[in-house]
Parts: structure tokens; C-alpha cells; sequence
């Protein structure tokens, strides 16, 4: 939610003042423990609020009053950080100036500089004070809003009423699960005699209600089964109500509304004993419901059977560890199978309408709630070919609109239930286009530089957004698109319906703006805005005249890089993806930037101002042309975190000798530097580095020996290092932090098995890649005890490679193994289909005697083992 959002926001730029290296501004003690108060109150008030309002078009005012109020303390603050910066003057200590909240003397808080221009102090703690007063307003009438919910939630348990059974829902239509049924009803109807529980896990409207109502009726299973109960449980779930709605259904409707959770639960389990029976829990959200009900439900060796319907699975593996079955999309001919059977039934499809209605099929994307909804409107509807192409081309808010109660409400309810903390990381999905694949390395960047992410004890931002984005896969809110070597997620994407409900909440909650082709209404009150890509540069320019100067945030799909001097609050510029808009000297005096990426245009040097961007976590340049060099200045900017230096990348200078204070002590990530100047003086510079690309180029520098030194990184774990002179390979030592490496030795390197001796001693090493570079004995050799944890290897075009040996037992944790251009490998060790883990090989233009003798390695596996373990 875009309140908590702005909450969250405030405290971390409260707790970055505080603890930053020298912090631009100072806020007084007694307003800085009443902001944090007010702050942490209304975080908690939104982590359990239940908006009244939740299903309606408009946002809910509480909500948008917070979401104001805190933007107008961010706006004090940063205004005032700004107003510092630029007269380069720090501020007074507040201490000196306030003495219990009263000014002791104004004439020497106001600091005269140049022309007239001042700072003043006494305006900042004014200001100050009065959002805070505003916002202390808003949270007295929360916390009244909580304690009446909080007694309304102990009447409600204390009265509860009857849940609503979904056996009156109507049975949907069932298409392209007809193995996955045969499977349920075999596990139903066989094998283990204990008391198993089967979760169904999928997104909202993917089918499992379908398949477990299609279970439900079967004959075989009414046969089977003594007792058949179903039973929907609540988000705010009622066990009470839970008991009571089973109760009811196998005992024929007895008479038990007076008895307690309790007697209800003790009631069941007498009357289930001794019968075998099939309970249906569906939707559920929490595994404490089963937690508080399992005891009710009698284990004897009867084949009795429990199925869950779940969106999240991380729930399903707290419920079990044996079976679960995990839906999917509809595949093409399953799609149009339940497409067919929705609009005409048994009766022929019109000829002239399937080209048009392939085109709808393949727009609801495999999800059957979205095909069964738009099915039923057709089945309404006129059959003319206009109107369905009409239908085609606003699918989108036709599935939403016309059956709101079926389909959109449905998806919605996966957001509703989102804890406060996730829904931002879910509203901003929908600033991505439809269908587009989002790299999550660069959302989760965006995540931390828009300051939305809760804070942790002991976590990094990067950890929290990572177990965030894994959180929204286990939820089924986000699809992963691509998994990396390693299987971490690589990119993502969201289905489109889902996305219009994300889409839908952000705009009603004016979390951002998407600029359209239209003429720009309601964006002068936008903070974050997204320019999508073909968006014309006179749309922008109209824009740009209409938007707020608060503005924090511009997301560039396109070209066109606004003029941006004027918005000084912004806080991230990302010209996202293929953007070739230029950056400009202004953007490096928008002081308040968290992240900043886009290109340079060739010439243009990176201006020593950029050290007056006091916050700045990201910086991403893409740099066309030659020589350009980064300021000196840069060493002195010690919130960075990620810098990353685009092809053809950039030279860093050395640090400033004797300067004791440049320390870039929070940078993890330093990508794309040209002939990096390794020394003692500039690892101590970065002591906590994780991440360090590299390219040294055909020339020689002086201090040759520089690659030494990489050994002295403690905390390195991934290094990317590409050589155009032998000469830099001969002193090249690694950490044994080491997980992934990159390594391009060049053409002419003689020495691959000196360097690959170095190499399979690093005892965390998972992921290599070595390319170009020679063997001198024409042949590698690894031995017992080399590469303990490597578990991808790729090896491209190693040059007169004639011979591998493997001795021992060597590569235990492999499972990837790539070969590409290793046209000279004569054959495979017959020990690689030893390795027990091998799941994956790869070749490409290797040696048909290469080939022919890993096929031979694969036969033999089938025929020792029945089946091969290597996939070629």
C-alpha cells in the first residue's frame, strides 16, 4: 500500500541521517524521538488495518492522508538537506541553537551567504514541527480506528455467525487436467493408509477450486469415501466457524451453534471416527489454521484423505512433505478445448470466427478464470466478427470489468491478503509493461532505491528484497521467467491479469504515474512517474510543465532523458533497458539521488559534483566512446553500493593519497573498470567489495603485478576479469571468498593449467567460466580434492585441449558442464558419467570423437541404471 510505502520511506531517510559518515543536516532530539514514535505507531497501525473501502474504486482517505503527510516531512527535510548542499554550509547543531524546544538566539542561526541567500535553521525546526503535529493528528485517529477494530474482532468471535459454504458455488468447466485428476483419485482411493494431505497450489484463478469441486463430486470418490465435507476457510479465519461448517455437513445439519471451538472439535472427531472420510479445505492462507484443527481430525489407518487449495507454496510445504500438485497454465489446445466448450457447448465453432478467437485465446495467457470469464461474456454476446475483434482488442478491461465478482475480485484477494510490507514490492510490478521480462537484479535495485522495503535488524536492503521477490514467486504474484546457473531468479514477469490488479491499485492509490499519449491529468501530484517507451518527446514536454517539482522518481523506457534541474527531491533517474538518452551536467546536481542510470554521451566527463549527491546508493552509466575517466571525487562518496560502468566501461583513478577519510565502506558492487589500479591502498579503500568486474586492456601498466592483490579482498565472491596481455596472469592470486568466476585469459595465454591449479583450490567456488587462453601440455588434468563445490563449469574455446583426466573423486557437486568451440577434445573421460550430481551437458562445434564418446558414457548409464542421469 503506497501509505506504508511513505512511512517506511521517512524512517529510512530518518535513519540514514543518523547514521551516515557526515550527514548534511542535523534534526533536533526531541523532534527526531517524537517523529520516530509518531512513524513506528502508524507502521504498525497499517501492518493490521483492514481497509473499509478495500473493494471500491476510490483509494481510502486515512490512507491517503498518511500517504500526504508523510510526503509533506520528506519534502521539509529533503528541502532543507537541498537549501544545505547548495550553499555549501553544513547546518548549525541543533543543540546549540534549541534549548527544550525554544530558540534561544536567532541571530545566530541564520548563516548569511552570498547575495542574500541563507539557511535557516529556525525556518527548518518551524516546518518541522508543524508536519509533525499534522501527522500526530493522523495517528491519534488511527490508533482510535485500531481499538475499535480490536473490540470489534473480540465481539466477533464471541458471536460468530455462519460461514458461507462454497458448495453453492457453481461447478466449473474443467479443461486439460485430466491426468492430473487420474493421479488425485489414485492417491485418494490407494496406497498409504495414514492420514495424508494433499495441497493443490496455484495463483488465483489458475483452477484448483476446479480440480478439487471435479474430485469432490466424483463417483469413485462418493463410493470410496464414508464422509465427503468441503469448506472455504476465511482469510480472517474463524476455527470456530471452520468446525461448525464441517460439523454441519457430515452430520446432516445437527444442532451446534451454542457449543464452543472445543465441543465443536471434539463433536467431529467423534462422529469421523471409526469412517474413512475426505475433508476440502480451500483457500487457505495460513498454516495455523491446520495447526488448530489437525487434532480433530482422527488418524487410523483408514485411508483417510485431507486436500488444501493454496496460493502459497511455502505453505504447502509446511503442510507436508510427501505429495502436492502445482498447477499450471493451460497449454494451447486445452486453452481453446475449454474456450470452445464455454462459448458454444457441443455445437460446432463458426469458421469464420476462429481466427479472431485464437487471437482471445492467446491473449488470457493459459489461465482458465480469465478464458472462462471472457467465454461467458462471448456466450452472451453477439457472434459477429466485429464485435469479437471489438472484444480482442480490449480484452483486458473487459475480463475485469464485465465480471468484477468472478475474476478481478478473485485475483484481488491475493493482494488484499499481502502483508503491508509487500504490497509496494507488488504495486510496482505493474509500472512494467504487459509480457515484459523484468531482470530482478535491477527491480530489486529499484525496490531499495525507492525506500519502500522494511527495514531489518542485521539485513541488508539487498536480503530483504530478495527474500521479498522469492516471498511475491511463493504467492504465485510473480512468474519466474528465466532461473540462472546457480538457480537464483534471473528474471520475472507477471501474468497479465495480475498485473491489472497491481496496475489498478497503484493508480488508485497514486503510488506512480505511467505517462500516456494523452494529454497528462493528475500527474502534478505524482510522485514517482514512468515514461514508457515511444512515448513523444512533446507528451513529455506537456508533462514536464504540469508535474509537481516533488517528484522522486523517473523511470525513462524511452529516448527522451527530461530536463530535470528543477526537481530537486528526486531520489531515482533510471533510463531504463536500451534507453539512449544523454545525461546532462544538472542531473549531477539533483543532490537527493538514491539511484541514477543512463548513458553518457561521448566526450562528456562525469563532473566532480556527483560528490555532492550525499545519498547516492547506484550509479550506472553507460559510457560511449573512449578514455573517459571517473572524478577523483568519487572515492569520497560513501553510501555507494552498486557502481557499474557500462561497455566500453571507464577508468578509476586512484584514490587521493594521505586522504584517510576516503573510505567506500558500503560499496559491494564495482563493474566495468578499465586497468584498475590495484594496490594495498585501494583494497583498503573497499573492504567489503562482493562483486568487482574488470578489463585490463593490451597495454602494459606499470604496476603489472596489481592482480596480485585480489587476494587481499576478503569478502570478494564474484569476479569477472578479462586480460588482453599475458603479463597480468603471471601474479594473479583469488580470494578464497570466491563463488563465480569469469575469466578471459586471451588468445596467446600458454599457461591454462597454472592458472586452473589456482583456481581448483578455492573451497567456495560454484559457478567458472574460463575462455580463449591455451594448455601448454595440450591437456587438464584434475585431481582428487579440486573444485569441492562446482557446480557450473563452462569452458569456450580453450584452445588445443587434446586430453581431460579426471582422477578420483573429483567435480562431487557438478551438475552443468558446458563445451563450446573445444573443437580439439579427442574424447570424454569415461569418469564424468561417474559424477553424481551431472545433470546437464552442453556442446557446441566440439569434435565429433568428442561427441561420439559422451554418447557412449550416456548408453552405458541407461544400461547400468536403467535410465540415463546426464541430460546432452
Amino acid at each position: 500500500m503506497a501509505a506504508y510505502a511513505a512511512i517506511v520511506s521517512v524512517i529510512h531517510i530518518i535513519d540514514t541521517i543518523e547514521h551516515h559518515h557526515s550527514p548534511p543536516i542535523c534534526i533536533d532530539k526531541q523532534q527526531l524521538e517524537s517523529l520516530t514514535r509518531i512513524l513506528t505507531s502508524l507502521q504498525e497501525f497499517l501492518e493490521g488495518y483492514k481497509s473499509p473501502v478495500a473493494d471500491g474504486d476510490e483509494a481510502d482517505p486515512l490512507e491517503m492522508r498518511i500517504v500526504d503527510a508523510a510526503h509533506a516531512v520528506e519534502d521539509v527535510i529533503e528541502s532543507h538537506i537541498v537549501d544545505v548542499i547548495k550553499l555549501g554550509r553544513s547546518s548549525p547543531n541543533p543543540n546549540e541553537i534549541f534549548l527544550q524546544g525554544y530558540v534561544v538566539d536567532a541571530v545566530h542561526v541564520a548563516e548569511e551567504v552570498n547575495s542574500g541567500e541563507e539557511v535557516s535553521c529556525i525556518d527548518f525546526y518551524q516546518d518541522l514541527q508543524q508536519v509533525i503535529e499534522e501527522m500526530n493528528v493522523i495517528k491519534k485517529e488511527a490508533m482510535e480506528i485500531a481499538a475499535e477494530a480490536q473490540l470489534q474482532r473480540k465481539v466477533s468471535s464471541t458471536h460468530a455467525g455462519s460461514l458461507t459454504s462454497s458448495s453453492n458455488v457453481k461447478e466449473g468447466m474443467m479443461v486439460g487436467f485430466d491426468d492430473v485428476q487420474l493421479q488425485l483419485l489414485d492417491w485418494l482411493t490407494g496406497g498409504n493408509r495414514n492420514r495424508q494431505i494433499l495441497p493443490i497450489i496455484g495463483m488465483g484463478g489458475i483452477g484448483k477450486t476446479t480440480l478439487a469441486r471435479h474430485i469432490f463430486e466424483h463417483a469413485l470418490v462418493k463410493e470410496h469415501f464414508d464422509i465427503c465435507a468441503w469448506t472455504t476457510i476465511s482469510q480472517t479465519y474463524n476455527i470456530r466457524e471452520t468446525l461448525g461448517q464441517v460439523l454441519k455437513q457430515v452430520t446432516g445439519n445437527l444442532g451446534s451453534d451454542d457449543l464452543s471451538e472445543n465441543e465443536l472439535g471434539e463433536k467431529l472427531y467423534k462422529y469421523l471416527y471409526g469412517r474413512r472420510y475426505i475433508i476440502i479445505l480451500d483457500d487457505m492462507w495460513s498454516v495455523e489454521v491446520w495447526d488448530k484443527m489437525r487434532f480433530f481430525f482422527p488418524d487410523y489407518n483408514d485411508g483417510s484423505r485431507v486436500i488444501v487449495t493454496t496460493r502459497l507454496s511455502n505453505l504447502a510445504t509446511e503442510l507436508t512433505n510427501s505429495n502436492s500438485i502445482d498447477m499450471r497454465f493451460l497449454d494451447d489446445v486445452s486453452s481453446w478445448s475449454l474456450f470452445s466448450k464455454t462459448v458454444f457447448g457441443d455445437e460446432v465453432f463458426p469458421l469464420q470466427l476462429e481466427e479472431i478467437g485464437k487471437k482471445i485465446v492467446g491473449k488470457c495467457k493459459g489461465l482458465p478464470l480469465s478464458i472462462a470469464v471472457i467465454g461467458g461474456l462471448l456466450a452472451k454476446s453477439e457472434l459477429t466478427l466485429e464485435y469479437w475483434e471489438h472484444i480482442e482488442k480490449n480484452l483486458s478491461s473487459i475480463v475485469n470489468s464485465e465480471n468484477d465478482e468472478y475474476c478481478l475480485r478473485v485475483l484481488k484477494l491475493s493482494y488484499d491478503h499481502l502483508p503491508a510490507y509487500l504490497k509496494p514490492c507488488f504495486l510496482y510490478m505493474g509500472m512494467f509493461g504487459e509480457d515484459e521480462v523484468i531482470r530482478t537484479a535491477q527491480l530489486m535495485r529499484l525496490w531499495v532505491s525507492e525506500r519502500f522495503l522494511k527495514p531489518i535488524i542485521n539485513k541488508s536492503s539487498k536480503t530483504i528484497a530478495n527474500e521479498y521477490l522469492k516471498e511475491l514467486v511463493d504467492r504465485n504474484l510473480i512468474l519466474i521467467h528465466k532461473l540462472g546457473n546457480l538457480g537464483n531468479i534471473y528474471s520475472c514477469k507477471m501474468h497479465d491479469l495480475v498485473r491489472d490488479v497491481s496496475f489498478q491499485e497503484a493508480e488508485k492509490q497514486r503510488f506512480y504515474y505511467v505517462l500516456g499519449q494523452d494529454c497528462p491529468r493528475g500527474i502534478n501530484s505524482q510522485h514517482r512517474i514512468f515514461i514508457p517507451r515511444s512515448t513523444s518527446a512533446m507528451t513529455v514536454r506537456d508533462a514536464m510543465e504540469t508535474m509537481s517539482s516533488r517528484a522522486r522518481s523517473f523511470i525513462c523506457d524511452d529516448d527522451t532523458v527530461p530536463e530535470l534541474l528543477d526537481f530537486r527531491f528526486l531520489r531515482t533517474l533510471s533510463t531504463y533497458k536500451y534507453s539512449r538518452g544523454y545525461l546532462d551536467e544538472n542531473v549531477f546536481q539533483l543532490v537527493n539521488l538514491r539511484y541514477l542510470s543512463g548513458a553518457l554521451r561521448e566526450g562528456f566527463q562525469i563532473p566532480s559534483s556527483i560528490s555532492l549527491l550525499w545519498n547516492l546508493h547506484t550509479l550506472i552509466v553507460s559510457c560511449w566512446g573512449e578514455h573517459t575517466t571517473a572524478p577523483v571525487e568519487i572515492w569520497k562518496m560513501h553510501q555507494l553500493k552498486h557502481v557499474e560502468f557500462k561497455y566500453p566501461g571507464m577508468y578509476l583513478p586512484d584514490p587521493p593519497s594521505g586522504d584517510s577519510d576516503v573510505m567506500m565502506e558500503n560499496l559491494e558492487t564495482l563493474k566495468g573498470v578499465l586497468d584498475f589500479n590495484l594496490n594495498e591502498e585501494v583494497v583498503k579503500r573497499i573492504p567489503n567489495i562482493k562483486k568487482l568486474s574488470i578489463t585490463y586492456m593490451y597495454k602494459v601498466m606499470e604496476r603489472v603485478k596489481c592482480l596480485s592483490y585480489l587476494q587481499c579482498l576478503s569478502k570478494l565472491e564474484s569476479l569477472t576479469c578479462s586480460i588482453g596481455n599475458d603479463e597480468y596472469l603471471q601474479s594473479i592470486s583469488f580470494p578464497h571468498s570466491l563463488k563465480k568466476l569469469y575469466l578471459d585469459c586471451g588468445d596467446s595465454f600458454p599457461h591454462l593449467e597454472e592458472i586452473l591449479e589456482k583456481i581448483g583450490s578455492l573451497p567456495l567456488l560454484e559457478k567458472l567460466t574460463l575462455t580463449y587462453g591455451q594448455f601448454a601440455t595440450r591437456g587438464w588434468e584434475i585431481v582428487e580434492g579440486q573444485f569441492p563445490s562446482l557446480k557450473y563449469l563452462r569452458l569456450w574455446e580453450c584452445m588445443n585441449m587434446e586430453c581431460w583426466t579426471l582422477e578420483g573423486s573429483c567435480l562431487p557437486r557438478l551438475e552443468q558442464l558446458e563445451l563450446w568451440f573445444m573443437e580439439s577434445l579427442e574424447e570424454f573421460p569415461s569418469e564424468i558419467g561417474e559424477i553424481p550430481n551431472l545433470k546437464s551437458i552442453e556442446l557446441l562445434y566440439c569434435s565429433e570423437s568428442a561427441v561420439v564418446s559422451l554418447k557412449k558414457i550416456v548408453e552405458e548409464q541407461e544400461e547400468l541404471q536403467g535410465e540415463p542421469s546426464i541430460h546432452v
